[in-house]
């Protein structure tokens, strides 16, 4: 394509910044234990990010012991800690990524006048110290530094051009300009950054950098007003995540730069064809699902229902189609496997997807492959991710499924019974309850568990097509407070419902510390 008009420039490398695991393990519910962080954290790293910014140590002592892993384990990107304007908070960060080959402390400080007055009830003058203290002490730990005025784009220019310059001044190798609440118009943040660019006189030895949140569902067009008018990095989310509406999200950034490159003259490093297979175990993990009509990763990004557009697409696949499904990590031809296909086939389909499979993982995939492939008399890709993202869990599996029978009919109470697996132990139970063949069965894991919960969220859908499709159930469990996420995919709807039920329990034990002991009477060990 070639944009008329554009006059000619060299392309420039934008530095993707990704934030997933801090500002979109912020999103309600979708928080993260440490070995779920280090999962996604190499995933990011094989997408091909710059930097990961890996957590918020002085948080928690959970958080700390995440960030400090991925320093420690995720080699490739540079690894990013966030912290406030505070010496215990900066001390945190540098001990958490002090082992990473390529470290960098981000701090912050907020800036606007409404955050002046009401959060941090300081001056300007005051503001200006604790930001220069920050940064140096940040400086003092690691060449790389990243300060970003909190809410930048509601902050009096010229109060943010004194900010900006002291803070370069102190050391910050990157700023970073926030529209924190999300509130900014590309034209808005277009200005602000060519502003910084002409007034602040020592902004060449930072790379500008945008953080936008997409409260007005703004975020990519500010973060590419921001690149138009020079930003050097944008910090982005994989699928948006993020506080409140989200961010900008990573793979409609990247996907707009390498499409409209005649128009931005800009690249990232990213391994795009990574997109989808990293947006799906994101979503996984989290429990955030991406809706069907999710611009690149959606399930309906690449499908045409018009006849006018399937004519199109089947002689030219350019009339509808602005960039190749094969480039964001899909398939064009989604029925691949059969029963008689062996590990060989499979572990080559896993790679094409986009999954690299240890030699375990590959074996646990390949029996619950076999076992579908007699249900069913097509597999689709649909169905092997699913099946792959249920093998990656990375939960101890406490209690397992080994089998069920559910007996209910219109005005009568369901019955149910039950067998788990606790290790080499069965455990089983028969029970009438429920006002449903579903909620019957939690009622006998419960019992089976001895834990009580409340299901806050359950949510089941069709991975594929057919009345033999695969069936995802994901749901949310309330314990003691505190949310836990659980998934399970069978042909079997009820069944999926039980082993998501049970893969959220299993979260609760791993995570909680608790004793695994059965309530006396309660269960039948055989």
């Amino acid at each position: 394509m070639t944009q008329t008009g554009t006059s000619e420039r060299p392309s420039r490398r934008i530095i993707v910044f990704d934030t997933t695991l801090r500002d979109g393990e912020q999103s309600p519910g979708a928080s993260m234990n440490a070995a779920e962080k280090l999962e996604v954290a190499k995933a990011l790293a094989q997408l091909g990010v710059d930097v990961i910014e890996a957590g918020f140590p002085v948080a928690s002592p959970g958080d700390f012991e995440a960030v400090r892993e991925i320093a420690r384990t995720v080699r490739g990107p540079t690894i990013c800690a966030l912290a406030r304007c505070r010496d215990e908070d900066i001390d945190r960060a540098w001990e958490a990524i002090r082992e990473s080959p390529s470290p960098r402390i981000h701090v912050f400080l907020a800036t606007s006048a409404i955050h002046r007055e009401h959060k941090l009830r300081m001056t300007k003058e005051e503001i200006i110290d604790r930001a220069v203290a920050g940064v140096r002490r940040a400086a003092h730990y690691c060449p790389d530094v990243e300060f970003s005025p909190e809410d930048a784009v509601r902050t009096e220019i010229d109060f943010l051009c004194q900010v900006v310059e002291a803070a370069i001044d102190a050391g910050a190798t990157t700023i970073n300009i926030p529209d924190t609440v999300g509130y900014a118009t590309p034209a808005q943040m277009k200005h602000v950054i060519e502003t910084l660019q002409m007034r602040v006189p020592n902004i060449s030895r930072a790379v500008i950098s945008v953080h936008c949140h997409d409260d007005l569902g703004l975020a990519l067009a500010n973060s590419l007003a921001a690149v138009e008018a020079g930003a050097g990095q944008v910090e982005c989310t994989i699928n948006g995540i993020g506080e409140r509406a989200g961010n900008c999200a990573l793979e409609e950034l990247v996907m707009t730069l390498r499409v409209r490159h005649d128009f931005y003259k800009c690249h990232t490093g990213i391994v795009t064809q990574r997109l989808v297979p990293t947006s799906r175990l994101v979503a996984g993990i989290t429990g955030l699902h991406v809706q069907r009509n999710k611009a690149i990763v959606g399930q309906n990004a690449f499908a045409h229902e018009s006849g006018i557009h399937q004519d199109g697409v089947l002689k030219e696949p350019r009339t509808y189609e602005i960039m190749r499904p094969e480039d964001v990590g899909l398939t064009q031809s989604d029925l691949i496997l059969g029963k008689h296909s062996g590990r060989a086939a499979l572990a080559a389909r896993a790679r094409q997807l986009g999954y690299r499979l240890t030699a375990e993982q590959l074996d646990a995939v390949f029996q619950d492959f076999k076992q579908l492939a007699d249900k069913k008399k097509e597999i689709y890709d649909g169905d092997l991710i699913a099946l792959i993202e249920q093998q990656m869990q990375t939960v101890a599996e406490t209690y397992s499924l080994e089998h069920y029978e559910v007996s209910t009919g219109t005005g009568r109470t369901p019955r149910v019974r039950m067998v788990l697996r606790r290790g080499e132990e069965r455990v089983e139970t028969e029970l009438s309850a429920g006002d449903g063949p579903v909620d019957a069965v939690f009622y006998a894991i419960e019992k089976l568990t001895g834990l009580s919960v409340v299901c806050k969220d359950f949510h089941v859908h069709s991975v594929t097509v057919g009345k033999d499709a695969l069936g995802e159930v994901n749901v949310q469990l309330e314990y003691q407070g505190n949310l836990y996420r659980g998934r399970g995919v069978s042909t079997d709807s009820i069944e999926a419902s039980a082993k998501a039920f049970l893969n959220a329990i299993n979260r609760i034990l791993a995570t909680a510390h608790l004793p695994e002991a059965l309530p006396a009477g309660e269960a039948q060990q055989k």
